[in-house]
């Protein structure tokens, strides 16, 4: 079996909506189809459709930075949904009410996190992938993916995604404010991470 492999992308806008009633939700895109990103001796891309089997075969997690002990949600279970848009792999999480969730779900609101990532594995190295001579750097396209997990991340890998909170609570109800959505840009210097 290939290792698993896994890649984040960084977000340019963060926001918390909140509603009458319902679970907190986490929502973003893990991948991005055809932007492409530099992996040091290597530029990557994902096409559209790489994860269109493995969203209907494989029972997929949701991690908090790739670590198995902290599990925000699973497809199987139906706390968490994946399906493939027009931008990317889209996210929604309901997590679990538990200290580390509530903590994540705290930093995302804040701003602190802003990144989703992936961590999958190309099954068929023959037929799965596309390297072509692109200059210096040769160019990647993964056509085809399994999916093993999707993670709200610390560090990115590629530029962009979408990571927010939709947090609901029942307490507007009582002080009689009606839901607020507060949303902000994020500009940051992109981390220059060895990979390799």
């Amino acid at each position: 079996m290939e290792p698993m492999e896994r890649r984040a992308h960084k977000s340019s806008e963060i926001g918390i909506e909140t509603r009458e009633d319902g679970p907190p939700l986490i929502k973003g895109h893990a991948a991005v189809f055809n932007v492409i990103e530099s992996g040091g001796w290597f530029r990557e891309q994902v096409a559209p459709g790489a994860f269109t089997e493995s969203l209907k075969e494989d029972d997929i997690r949701a991690l908090w930075n790739h670590k198995s002990e902290i599990v925000l949600g699973r497809k199987r279970s139906g706390t968490l949904k994946l399906w493939e848009d027009e931008r990317g792999l889209a996210v929604e999480i309901t997590p679990p009410d538990t200290q580390s969730a509530r903590d994540l779900i705290e930093s995302i609101r804040r701003g602190d996190v802003d990144q989703m990532s992936f961590g999958f594995e190309i099954v068929d190295r023959k037929n799965d992938v596309l390297w072509e001579d692109d200059g210096d750097e040769r160019l990647r396209t993964i056509k085809k993916a399994k999916l093993w997990e999707v993670s709200p991340v610390t560090f990115p890998f590629y530029k962009d995604t979408d990571l927010s909170v939709k947090a609901e609570y029942r307490s507007w109800r009582d002080s009689k404010t009606p839901p607020v959505i507060y949303k902000s840009k994020l500009y940051r210097r992109r981390l220059d991470l060895d990979l390799r």
